[in-house]
């Protein structure tokens, strides 16, 4: 018995040990340059640690270097030969999924959707939390029953998206805000309709420190929140120029 425990303590220690030097090596391994086209893997605007109170630095870095970078790959690739709609801005080739060749269809469905949705989920994150002022904290007042009952609201919508989506915000021209979720890669541009703020419920977004707790992850996800970029993209959609 006293072997078997000491086997299965080595055995144990050399299959951390291996857990360690796979991880070391994947932080270590270059990004290879994804395939020429149209759209690009934008950097970060801010460092891997930036969200700490509420997304680890490596969780950060696995996300956005390996998750977002291989759909802004395969997105180009899936448009390899496809002139017209590699033309198109991102947010207009999400609203014309119907006239794609169904053969790269669900390809470009999935990518440039999570294209679209990963480079909205960077850009209004990076912040403090806290609550809007102004004219969007008049918004949701108005249309989403105050700060608290939106936050109830929204954190209800992230945890009712049965395994992998998104939670989020749409906003029309005139300002009207609405709570939607969408499954997988899915985005409300592909319904004409567009976004102002999103929260990303895949379980590659928090696994590594919450596990399957995603309600501490919904939860902790205001406090990285920055107001400020998401009531300039809130004046961007009634001045008619929010894209993605």
């Amino acid at each position: 018995m006293a072997f078997i425990h000491r086997r299965g303590l080595l055995l144990g220690a050399a299959a951390l040990g291996l857990g360690a030097l796979t991880q070391r090596a994947a932080a270590q391994t270059p990004v290879a340059a994804p395939p020429a086209g149209p759209h690009t893997h934008a950097p970060l605007p801010y460092g891997f640690d930036a969200n700490e109170a509420a997304i680890d630095a490596r969780t950060m870095e696995l996300h956005w270097r390996f998750h977002h970078g291989a759909q802004v790959a395969n997105l180009n690739r899936a448009l390899a030969g496809q002139d017209a709609f590699a033309a198109m801005p991102l947010d207009e080739l999400l609203m014309n999924l119907s006239r794609v060749p169904e053969a790269v269809r669900g390809a470009i469905r999935n990518n440039a959707g999570g294209h679209a949705n990963h480079t909205m989920f960077w850009e209004i994150m990076g912040g403090q939390g806290g609550e809007p002022t102004g004219d969007l904290l008049a918004a949701i007042n108005r249309d989403l029953g105050g700060m608290t009952e939106f936050r109830n609201r929204f954190n209800a919508a992230s945890m009712g998206v049965f395994g992998s989506g998104w939670a989020f915000v749409t906003v029309t021209p005139s300002g009207a805000l609405a709570i939607a979720t969408r499954p997988n890669q899915d985005s409300p541009l592909m319904d004409g309709q567009r976004v102002l703020m999103g929260n990303d419920v895949w379980e590659h977004a928090y696994y590594l420190r919450y596990q399957n707790r995603r309600n501490e992850y919904v939860s902790g996800w205001w406090n990285i929140l920055a107001w400020d970029k998401i009531a300039a993209r809130y004046g961007a959609a009634m001045a008619g120029t929010l894209r993605v």
